[in-house]
């Protein structure tokens, strides 16, 4: 079950340069057209499950699980805070969108699952999370009129 879904992490520096209200209409193309394909396995599988809250729970566990073990470091096998918020922006600005905007009759629920896995199992991740259109709004072009 999702296998290698922590490769959706990485572009993320490069996703999340100078987000600006373009960039991020064209990077959230470019995530769902090279990750997308972990979203829908996502909604397929509690799709298929007779209990969907669990389904979903058992997707937040894996997909958390391959973040932390791909990121974590040093002895105490940790993800530096740093990186942590790193990551948390990235959540923010593009898996729960993403995962949103497939329209899936799950999804909400998927999201659900996965934002509270990843803030039980990270420190300094207590985050909600926003569809697309939320946040593509609420970029601005100019400040003040300026740029």
């Amino acid at each position: 079950m999702l296998k290698d879904v922590q490769t959706i992490f990485e572009d993320y520096r490069q996703m999340m340069n100078h987000l600006k209200k373009k960039s991020y209409e064209k990077n959230m193309g470019i995530f769902i057209e090279k990750y997308g394909h972990y979203l829908t396995e996502m909604t397929d599988y509690v799709d298929k499950a007779e209990e969907k809250e669990i389904a979903a729970k058992e997707l937040a566990v894996c997909f958390v699980d391959a973040v932390d073990n791909t990121f974590s470091k040093g002895i105490r096998k940790k993800i530096p805070s740093s990186l942590q918020a790193d990551l948390n922006m990235y959540m923010i600005y593009f898996v729960f969108p993403a995962l949103l905007k497939t329209e899936h009759e799950h999804s909400k629920l998927i999201a659900d699952a996965l934002c509270d896995e990843w803030r039980s199992r990270f420190k300094e991740s207590q985050f909600s999370y926003a569809d697309y259109d939320f946040i593509y709004n609420s970029f601005r072009e100019k400040i003040f009129g300026i740029f």
